[in-house]
């Protein structure tokens, strides 16, 4: 540690990125800072310990390197990256796994425009994503009733239009093509229907809508009526759309707005991209704190990252937070009053209903997981909140290999590191009340030297005995009475209390009896899945200590290696040899030639 801080001193007073590494030489947590000395030296002051995530953190720093930058932008852009590409377990990851549409211009002649979902730049010319294929499909209809655009995918070259190769199919016979694939469409006009979607496609409508107003205009000027009703239709058709998507003034274009609110675990991020008044893509982010990261530094972040992921070039940046890391990219600004300000309401409103929802969602969780502890509690006449629940289960197979097992619930929910194997070690032969006895002794006598947390309840998996069994050993410590215990017998599911002979009848259908059966059952396989492995390596370790020369150390190195008797006999001489040596491995051999 002293390397270290010796280190830390030294860093210089520039903008950079900073890493640390822990003992094992991974990765483990990725910053930025505009003062690499500052930021990094504020880590190792006690003033700086502002949770025990950030202690742990710190705790587990081995090494630092660190990359110098000309900006502090510059160095959000390279933190980016190296948080993406190596994921340290610290970072905050702004993952989305879900692929968006988009549409695309194909790279053809006489293009076409598809749907798709995978983005392949040589492809052709790409348009969104979308925030849902209603959205995209909406825009492609628009396109297509006032272009058109063939939805065919022949391969129209000069020479197959020539040979005729090609019929003009129904989309010509009703108006929604003008038959290139039979040359009744020359590729120039087709082009310049191209040129015009293309501007449908990238939002700019008001080009759209000046162009068909001239051509109006322009056929009514010369009486032809038809044609002028023809761009009065495409007219309607286009402000019709603009109608159902227009949120504020329409010369507000160009824009990202970025907005996020918190809660103590989680922040919530709303993005909205702007286009003449328009919302064309709008996308929620939830995102999970590591270390209690201010808003401000998520917020730098999740623009940066989301207008890469979006392929958004806008000059302008609406956010409820200023940003603190300034771009030549893009202009921030945290409007407060008219349009801009209605747009960051309305990307905020979006954030705060998303984090609304998850508080419902987890306060519904929370409500119905303590539902059933609280069931139970009545069930059992509980007085204290059963949060942690330990249950106990014997196993042994013809009284050889006695094992016990013990699984740990909290708040009704298995916590598998809590659970616990017992090789019985005062108990000969298979004897389940002495077995019980000890197990529960040795359980609490540990959880008392180690100053551990004490379950509200424990469960034994069997009828008066082994309870009796129990018992008596939470007397020997003196916890008798401080920790409330039952036994469950299997056959009837009674429930059984110290020293009352008369079982308690729960009903079956009870929510409280099911999480008790569900926690018997989950003890009952962990105990039986320790018994099959014990088993297997007893047979294991004896059938090889069978085998004259070899002995217990022997089949222990062996069991280890190879797993299982029948892959010692299909190995070679040569790998025995490199676990068991040269004697052992010859003595192997000539076993497996008897058999």
């Amino acid at each position: 540690m002293s390397d270290l801080k010796d280190q830390v001193a030294s860093l210089p007073d520039s903008p950079g990125v900073y890493r640390y590494y822990n003992k094992e030489d991974i990765l483990i947590y990725v910053g930025k800072a505009k003062s690499l000395k500052k930021r990094v030296s504020s880590y190792f002051t006690k003033q700086s310990q502002y949770n025990r995530k950030t202690e742990k953190l710190v705790s587990e720093i081995f090494k630092l390197e660190y990359t110098l930058a000309n900006s502090e932008f510059d160095a959000l852009l390279l933190e980016n990256n190296l948080i993406k590409q190596n994921q340290p377990k610290y970072n905050i990851l702004l993952k989305d796994d879900k692929t968006f549409p988009y549409l695309c211009i194909l790279k053809e002649r006489f293009p076409r425009i598809i749907s798709t979902r995978k983005y392949i730049p040589k492809q052709g010319e790409y348009f969104g994503p979308y925030s849902s294929v209603g959205s995209m499909n909406s825009v492609l209809e628009l396109v297509r009733q006032l272009y058109s655009i063939r939805t065919c995918s022949l391969l129209l070259s000069q020479e197959s239009i020539e040979e005729k190769k090609f019929k003009v199919c129904l989309e010509y016979h009703i108006g929604n093509c003008k038959g290139p694939c039979e040359g009744q469409q020359e590729e120039q006009l087709y082009l310049e229907e191209i040129a015009q979607a293309r501007y449908v496609l990238k939002g700019n409508l008001s080009v759209v809508e000046e162009y068909f107003e001239a051509q109006m205009k322009d056929a009514s000027e010369k009486l032809e009526f038809e044609k002028a009703g023809y761009y009065k239709f495409k007219l309607e058709k286009l402000e019709n759309f603009q109608s159902k998507s227009l949120v504020v003034n329409r010369k507000l274009t160009g824009i990202d707005v970025v907005t996020i609110a918190s809660s103590e675990t989680d922040a919530f991020v709303n993005y909205l991209q702007i286009k003449e008044g328009a919302i064309i893509f709008s996308k929620n982010l939830e995102i999970k704190k590591k270390l209690d990261e201010a808003d401000e530094d998520i917020l730098n972040m999740a623009v940066e990252e989301i207008r890469s992921e979006y392929k958004s070039n806008n000059a302008e940046v609406y956010t409820n937070i200023a940003l603190s890391v300034k771009s030549d990219a893009f202009e921030n600004v945290v409007p407060l009053i008219g349009d801009k300000k209605k747009l960051v309401d309305l990307s905020l409103k979006n954030a705060l209903y998303l984090k609304r929802e998850r508080e419902i969602n987890k306060e519904e969780r929370k409500t119905k997981k303590n539902e059933v502890l609280h069931i139970l509690m009545d069930n059992l006449h509980l007085s204290q909140y059963p949060k942690i629940i330990e249950c106990f289960d014997n196993s042994n197979f013809q009284g050889t290999n006695p094992v016990a097992a013990m699984v740990r619930f909290v708040d009704g929910k298995p916590d598998k590191k809590g659970y616990r194997h017992f090789n019985i070690k005062t108990v000969v032969g298979a004897n389940d009340f002495a077995s019980m006895k000890e197990i529960v002794g040795r359980r609490y006598k540990r959880i008392m030297e180690e100053e551990g947390e004490y379950p509200q309840l424990i469960i034994v998996d069997g009828g008066k005995g082994q309870l009796s069994s129990a018992c008596e050993a939470l007397q020997e410590l003196k916890l008798y009475g401080k920790i409330p215990i039952v036994g469950i017998a299997k056959r009837l599911e009674e429930i059984y209390y110290p020293d009352d002979s008369i079982p308690l009848l729960i009903n079956k259908k009870s929510p409280g009896l099911l999480l008790i059966q569900r926690i018997r059952d989950e003890a009952h396989r962990f105990g039986i899945t320790f018994h099959r492995l014990k088993r297997s390596n007893s047979t294991f370790v004896t059938e090889l200590e069978n085998i004259p020369g070899i002995g217990k150390k022997t089949a222990d190195k062996l069991l280890a290696h190879f797993k299982s008797f029948k892959k010692i006999k299909e190995a070679s001489v040569e790998e025995l040899e490199k676990i068991a040596g040269k004697t052992a491995a010859e003595k192997i051999r000539s076993s497996k030639e008897v058999d």
